[in-house]
């Protein structure tokens, strides 16, 4: 039997009461909410207050904005009393959370003059309402639960932002068997917007990530009062940098934990396994700071192997925390900071070659010390020699730690060294080196810190859909049927002259640049994500970028309009004396290597590529500030989103060519694709697959990766490896289902949508959707073409379908009415979402399902279809030029209406290419500046009938909303305004003005175009 939410509700007050929280069943309402606050901040504050001063500290911690009443809640606060003086307060313990008052309050409901809302359960600390816990009796989609929570907090007179309901923190959704919970945030944060990326809703999981799904056994782990304490005190980050609150997941807690414990009860060295892209900057963060308030410890410092990596590291550290670091622009300035007794100073965070140098007393400053007479770094550094130092070592399997973990174990006797890695060193992939002592040996990570405290590795996190899994493509090129002989004789003549690579590895390399343009734009879905192509030196990436230089330029020169890809190259050059390059190819080996042969045709090299960049994107990089160029690049390749026509394609890069950057350390979610031209093993392989599964949303289902050198093996031998301790399974966790067991999956798919079709009574053909009768019918058209398109955008990435694979694909469902009926999918997803949070005149059975449905509109996106793409195809309609690629007025339309990207502005645009003619002539600037015209004029015609509709004068009301876009604030005061020439009663007056929004709130949506307006989502 199903248990009704009531039931659901009172067994957790009955689980709560077990857990000691004070049940209040007498707090039902704004005024008892506020009146039992003022008792528990009396009482913790050892003061009284008068009414008025109460009143009056109420509405000074009362706060919309959701980051600031967040901080207040964590801070000391200052009042001044009538009398003058001044009152210290906190709203919480703050030096013990768990010496709260937590109690339980449920179906309360805050009145206000257009709301009668009812919360389920909410937590109270200290009669702070910090946790809402809303429940449901069907099976939850945690996206579609997180979007019901959002439409509560954006109904007016919800009192999120006028009443003590600010201070909420954490939401929490169950229907007894499944639990999720996640952060409260402002309302960029909290939203649900055009890309579908949303902040994490976490489901709680023990130490060894097993699930606690079930609200009882949730509540007795994660809602006992000292575990909630910790959690919002300890374990939640407020990110000043970007005004938002995270909750940190549950492995990152128990790695903190346990680094923690391990300090405080002096229990030696450790290390965290956990897998590159779940979040371990956040980990090291939290436990530095943490350990910042231990007074047992001198100085923490966390450690980094490269300079990029330390500026990256810093730059995340001060977005968790303004100021959290400073620069350590030298080992003098690390050695003084060292030394610094200010609490600033506690956590810092450096490169290891600057500590290396620190305690090197052999070094060339050092010796200039000496030789000065003045004392050497590691002398200034004698007062810390007996204190408890704690060392935090990012990816602690590099290879030159050995020399420095045995200098820090000599100068830092009482230290503790702890070790983050996403790939550890085990004995199948140790290397033979010199750790400790004059014998060399195979050292593992466990060797070097002694035991593992914690692990989440890569089959966790694929599980957990905190990463992706892989689509691996063995692929071999074909040369003798991508090359002429005479071609091949004249590049690789070429290339052996200009990059000192053999001709038959030149050879290979144009049939590899050949495939990957062939392969590009469906293993990248459209351009939308980029690019890397791992090469195995620094010649073979010279030779790489200029044959996508040259066969790009032979395609251009036979098609004018063909599309051609931003290429953009990054090695280290020569170091030549440069401090910053040594020390960045400190951790690239190869590259290292590479320059010390032929320096100058690298370095002259380097210049070429780096010039061509500048061409391209309008920059001024030179070689002699190469980092500069080196941060550039990776930015373009973190700001790849599409569509953007704020950085349209050309500030693109689609794909990066290198040899050992960016293979380590570096992540950005647009980046989806790793081209393989090395050899890779163990760590290193996995590390280098690891830049493409970050996860953005449906439109990116896999990471892909396509090895041009048949390493399968390799990659068995990793994944077995790094699997953890759930090796059976691993492969089939790892990697996706191949090909044909997908297009299985997509014919079921398919075939199942035809059969819902036909026992509607309908042939399941383009337009059949528009005539299903009733909303029950279209729900499951929605959920049944859903899927359909899910594999299909799975499918369409895939670089190793074959001919017949592709033919049967198409034959299933053949392009054009797939098209279509992404649009019969998006109008009647637009038309049922219309309708989530009314009650409308269908079933209540049918109303739940409206309500439970979870769109996905981002599946139904293009890559290539933005604003700027589309008033191009208009323009060349409308000039109708022979030779040009044109579209009649029925392509152009069906074009827009299967594609999401331009859902707000479809209609207006599909109306304006109805008023022009084909073969009017008008240039592409021309079509722009009439299309803002034709939107504005249409946009004054709707504002006249509006207020034709309310009584209003039209003048007035444009006036009103041309004063809203000017400040970009919506000022509910100024909405009394327009209806007071009416003299209506306040009743009145209040159902007119909520009539009048019900069409003005998406009327200045539709025209704000995603910018927000302060003050209009408690109308929303």
């Amino acid at each position: 039997m199903t248990l009704k939410e009531r039931d659901i509700e009172q067994s957790l007050l009955k689980k709560l009461d077990e857990l000691k929280y004070t049940y209040r069943p007498d707090i039902c309402d704004k005024a008892s909410l506020e009146q039992n606050f003022r008792e528990k901040f009396e009482a913790l504050n050892y003061v009284r207050l008068t009414d008025a001063e109460f009143a009056r500290l109420r509405d000074d911690i009362i706060n919309a904005d959701v980051f600031q009443a967040a901080k207040s809640l964590r801070e000391y606060g200052h009042f001044q009393r009538e009398d003058g003086t001044p009152l210290d307060y906190m709203l919480v313990n703050l030096k013990d959370w768990c010496k709260n008052d937590f109690e339980v309050v449920n179906q309360l409901r805050i009145n206000t003059d257009n709301s009668h809302h009812r919360y389920d359960v909410i937590l109270l600390i200290n009669g702070l309402p910090v946790a809402q816990i809303e429940l449901k009796t069907l099976s939850i989609n945690p996206r579609r639960a997180m979007e019901q929570i959002v439409q509560y907090k954006n109904d007016p007179g919800n009192g999120y932002a006028n009443t003590l309901l600010c201070f909420m923190q954490l939401f929490i959704v169950s229907n007894r068997s499944n639990t999720y919970y996640f952060a409260n945030n402002h309302s960029q944060h909290f939203s649900f917007n055009a890309d579908e990326r949303f902040l994490p809703i976490y489901q709680l999981a023990s130490e060894d990530n097993t699930k606690i799904t079930h609200l009882d056994d949730f509540a007795e782990k994660f809602l006992a009062k000292c575990t909630l304490g910790q959690m919002i005190s300890r374990y939640m980050v407020l990110v000043a940098s970007e005004q938002k609150l995270m909750i940190m997941r549950p492995y990152q807690i128990y790695a903190v934990k346990a680094i923690v414990d391990c300090i405080h009860q002096n229990r030696g060295n450790g290390y965290i396994w956990h897998t590159t892209g779940s979040g371990k900057t956040l980990t090291s963060f939290k436990a530095s700071t943490l350990l910042k308030d231990n007074s047992d410890i001198e100085k923490c410092l966390f450690v980094v192997d490269r300079k990029d990596l330390d500026r990256q590291t810093r730059e995340e550290f001060n977005k968790f925390q303004q100021g959290c670091v400073e620069e350590n622009t030298n080992t003098e300035t690390l050695v003084r900071r060292l030394l610094s007794e200010d609490y600033a100073d506690k956590v810092i965070v450096t490169t290891i070659q600057k500590l290396g140098l620190a305690l090197d007393e052999n070094s060339k400053r050092n010796q200039q010390h000496k030789e000065s007479g003045r004392l050497t770094y590691k002398e200034r550094l004698e007062p810390l020699r007996d204190k408890r130092m704690v060392f935090i070592f990012d990816e602690c399997h590099r290879s030159q730690f050995g020399d420095n973990h045995k200098a820090i174990k000599a100068f830092f006797p009482k230290a503790q060294l702890f070790g983050f890695t996403g790939t550890p060193i085990f004995e199948d992939n140790a290397t033979y080196k010199q750790i400790d002592g004059t014998v060399g040996s195979y050292r593992t990570t466990e060797d070097i810190f002694e035991k593992r405290l914690h692990a989440y590795t890569i089959t966790h996190a694929i599980d957990d859909r905190n990463v992706l899994r892989f689509h691996i493509d063995y692929f071999k090129p074909e040369s003798a049927n991508l090359e002429t002989p005479e071609k091949a004789a004249k590049v690789s003549s070429k290339g052996k002259k200009q990059t000192q690579v053999k001709p038959s590895e030149t050879v290979t390399q144009q049939a590899v640049v050949e495939a990957i343009l062939d392969k590009h734009n469906a293993a990248t879905n459209q351009r939308r994500f980029n690019a890397i192509l791992a090469t195995a030196s620094i010649n073979h990436a010279i030779a790489y970028y200029e044959l996508f230089k040259q066969i790009q330029a032979e395609r251009l020169a036979q098609d004018p309009a063909y599309p051609a890809l931003n290429i953009a190259c990054v090695f280290s050059p020569p170091a030549e004396g440069n401090k910053d390059v040594k020390q960045l190819q400190e951790d690239l080996p190869q590259e290292k290597a590479d320059n010390q042969q032929d320096p100058d045709i690298k370095k002259a090299a380097l210049k070429t590529i780096i010039d061509d960049y500048n061409t391209q994107y309008g920059s001024n990089h030179t070689i002699n500030e190469f980092d500069l160029y080196y941060q550039d690049v990776q930015q373009r390749i973190k700001d790849q989103q599409y569509p953007n026509s704020d950085y349209p394609h050309k500030n693109k890069i689609d794909i990066t060519i290198v040899v050992d950057m960016l293979l380590t350390g570096f992540d950005s979610k647009y980046l989806n694709t790793l081209y393989v031209d090395k050899n890779l093993k163990h760590h290193g392989l996995i590390q280098a697959f690891s830049r493409t599964n970050r996860v953005l949303n449906d439109t990116k289902p896999y990471g892909n990766i396509l090895d041009f050198r048949g390493q399968e093996a390799s990659v068995d031998a990793a994944i077995a490896l790094f699997s953890g301790e759930d090796k059976n399974h691993s492969r089939e966790i790892w990697l996706v289902d191949p090909a044909p067991q997908i297009i299985e999956k997509y014919e079921e798919a398919v075939a199942a949508m035809g059969e819902f079709m036909e026992q509607s009574g309908l042939v399941c053909e383009p337009h059949a959707p528009y005539n299903l009768k009733g909303d029950t019918a279209r729900i499951e058209f929605i959920n049944r073409f859903k899927e359909v398109q899910r594999l299909r955008t799975q499918l369409d990435q895939y670089t190793d379908l074959d001919e017949a694979q592709r033919e049967k694909i198409n034959t299933l469902l053949p392009e054009d009415d797939l098209r279509s009926l992404r649009s019969s999918y998006l109008e009647t997803a637009q038309r049922l979402k219309a309708q989530q949070g009314k009650s409308g005149e269908e079933s209540s059975e049918a109303q739940e399902a409206i309500e439970q449905l979870d769109f996905e509109f981002v599946l139904f996106s293009s890559a290539v279809i933005d604003y700027d793409y589309i008033m191009g195809l208009i323009a060349r309609y409308s000039q109708n030029t022979p030779g040009k690629q044109t579209m009649s007025r029925d392509q152009l339309v069906n074009m827009l209406t299967a594609s999401s990207n331009l859902m707000d502005e479809r209609d207006e645009i599909v109306a304006y290419i109805n008023s022009l003619q084909a073969g009017e002539g008008l240039s592409e600037q021309a079509i722009r500046d009439g299309y803002q015209a034709f939107k504005a004029q249409k946009a004054d015609s709707e504002l006249s009938e509006m207020a034709d509709r309310h009584g209003l004068q039209a003048d007035t009301l444009k006036a009103f909303v041309e004063a809203i876009f000017d400040r970009m604030i919506f000022d509910g005061e100024h909405l009394s305004d327009l209806f007071e020439p009416l003299e209506l009663g306040w009743k009145d007056r209040t159902k007119a003005e909520l009539a009048l929004m019900e069409e003005l709130v998406p009327f200045l949506q539709k025209q704000a175009q995603g910018r927000e307006i302060s003050g209009l989502a408690a109308y929303e």
